[in-house]
């Protein structure tokens, strides 16, 4: 049993980047909502609370009773986390005159705090805040301050926790991870020993414990999560696992004859299914995007049913499912996480199925997968493909949905992914796809008038999903694919880029 940090989500959309800086020191974590706190056992090293977007003062604010966590372990408390550490210990939270949003760099720090080891005296912290700490309550000490915030830190002796007013899991606090290594490694004694290699060993014979002799059945993607799920249930159970790959006709272009030949070097066994009629006839007319996604998820449904009627032995359901897909979908275990939107793969099955779901990658992420993935030994070219939706391009075509439209894209989308390797920016580009616009404008080509199609290029840099920036990608490059485009598919006079991040936006367009 590998020890953990125990993360208490209060809400915050950004708790998940807290649980990615721990992993990546290869220490394993959970996230649990604040209002269901696990029974902390002998593995349990340290406790992290989480922001919310919740006041102190509210009475719909969290309060749990922190009376088993606090003096038995070490804690964290991060923006809200550290408010209500200091409310709960007679401190002062007051609301700020205005919202403390944004960088800060520190004045003064504490140089024999612990938590603040090795951190440079000016280093940058990102702020995101409507209360501010005045004081944090009798046996505690500021351990360092911004220009604006005089409590930006601090340290509770009795108890052995800690307050940051500032959010040190993310990218713009330049030295947060060391922070949160300063916690978890020096403070709560963790061992970094949760590595690739482990989570493959423990999973595999986890699995074997939980499957014993049946059998799976699992629908396959072509992405990298279901192939990492499958090959970890494969390398368990062996041809007891039994794949389904359905063509709904809204993959890449070549992409189900491609895949399946990938499948099959790797040893699976694997079913193709052609089903775009059924897709298609299933989408027709639909616009509402949360429409088009639950439209093509029961069109799976109903083929992945059919087809696993003639596996009369499977009892168990096998899911690429993956936390961000959990934490988008619906708050973490019932926790307070506001839902962005519906996944095609969580939700469950209906009951007429009667299959138990086994989801071996449920909390991972995704750069956690692809490591998983060369663990075992999965060729790059699968575990570096940018990820793709599961309700394919339903979701990149803007309004209702026909064959001539998914044809249109496939070859727009394909000039841009084969553009993107053959100057070599596909790797610097963590997802990139074409989106078909619901939109006509005039050109001209030759001496002709035209009033046609607009095609959105998207390109984005992550490393989870969770968040992302648009890629700063060469203007002679895209000029050359806005022209290859336009010349190449017909129907297509205008491209366009977009270049909004996530959030405000999402990386999808639908």
């Amino acid at each position: 049993m590998h020890q953990r940090i125990v993360i208490l989500d209060f809400g915050s959309q950004v708790t998940q980047l807290i649980a990615r800086r721990v992993r990546e020191l290869n220490i394993y974590c959970e996230i649990h909502p604040w209002n269901k706190i696990p029974v902390m056992d002998a593995q349990t090293c340290g406790v992290i609370l989480s922001g919310s977007p919740f006041s102190v003062h509210q009475p719909e604010a969290a309060m749990p009773d922190l009376s088993a966590i606090l003096g038995k372990f070490p804690v964290l408390g991060i923006c809200y986390g550290a408010q209500l550490l200091a409310h709960l210990n007679g401190g002062e939270v007051i609301r700020s005159t205005h919202r403390e949003y944004g960088r800060a760099h520190l004045v003064s720090r504490n140089e024999t705090s612990p938590l603040l080891k090795g951190i440079p005296s000016n280093s940058q912290v990102w702020m995101s805040h409507g209360d501010t700490i005045v004081s944090a309550g009798p046996n505690t000490t500021v351990i360092c301050s911004t220009e604006d915030v005089a409590v930006a830190g601090y340290e509770r002796h009795d108890v052995n926790a800690f307050g940051l007013q500032f959010h040190p899991e993310v990218f713009h606090s330049t030295d947060g991870t060391a922070m949160i290594k300063n916690f978890v490694v020096d403070i709560c004694g963790c061992h970094q020993d949760w590595t690739p290699n482990s989570f493959v060993d423990e999973t595999v014979n986890a699995l074997k414990q939980q499957l014993g002799e049946d059998t799976v059945i699992m629908g396959l993607s072509g992405g990298v999560d279901s192939t990492v799920a499958a090959v970890l249930i494969h390398r368990a159970i062996g041809d007891r696992l039994q794949c389904i790959f359905v063509d709904n006709g809204l993959l890449r272009k070549n992409e189900f004859q491609d895949v399946m030949h990938s499948y099959r070097d790797l040893g699976l066994q694997v079913t193709g299914i052609n089903a775009s009629e059924q897709f298609y006839s299933a989408l027709r007319d639909v616009t509402d995007p949360e429409l088009k996604r639950k439209a093509i998820g029961k069109a799976f449904i109903d083929v992945f049913d059919a087809e696993s009627k003639k596996h009369t032995n499977a009892q168990w359901l096998g899911q690429g499912t993956i936390y961000p897909d959990v934490i988008e979908s619906v708050s973490h275990s019932g926790g307070p996480s506001q839902t962005i939107k519906s996944h095609h793969n969580v939700g469950g099955l209906p009951d007429y199925m009667k299959l138990k779901v086994v989801e071996p990658l449920r909390l991972l992420f995704k750069d956690e997968v692809r490591r998983v993935g060369r663990a075992l030994e999965i060729p790059s070219f699968i575990l570096d493909r940018h990820p793709f939706p599961g309700p394919g391009l339903g979701i990149r075509i803007l309004g209702d949905i026909t064959p001539e439209k998914v044809q249109l894209l496939q070859d727009a989308d394909d000039i841009w992914i084969r553009s993107l390797r053959d100057a070599g920016l596909y790797s610097e580009v963590w997802q990139a796809g074409a989106i078909l616009l619901p939109v006509y404008s005039v050109g001209v080509m030759g001496d002709e008038r035209t009033y046609e199609r607009t095609v959105a290029l998207r390109a984005v840099t992550s490393t989870d999903g969770m968040t992302a920036d648009w890629s700063r990608l060469p203007h002679d490059f895209m000029a050359k694919v806005s022209n290859e485009i336009i010349n190449k598919v017909k129907g297509v006079n205008r491209v366009v880029y977009d270049i909004s991040s996530k959030p405000p936006a999402t990386i999808e367009w639908e």
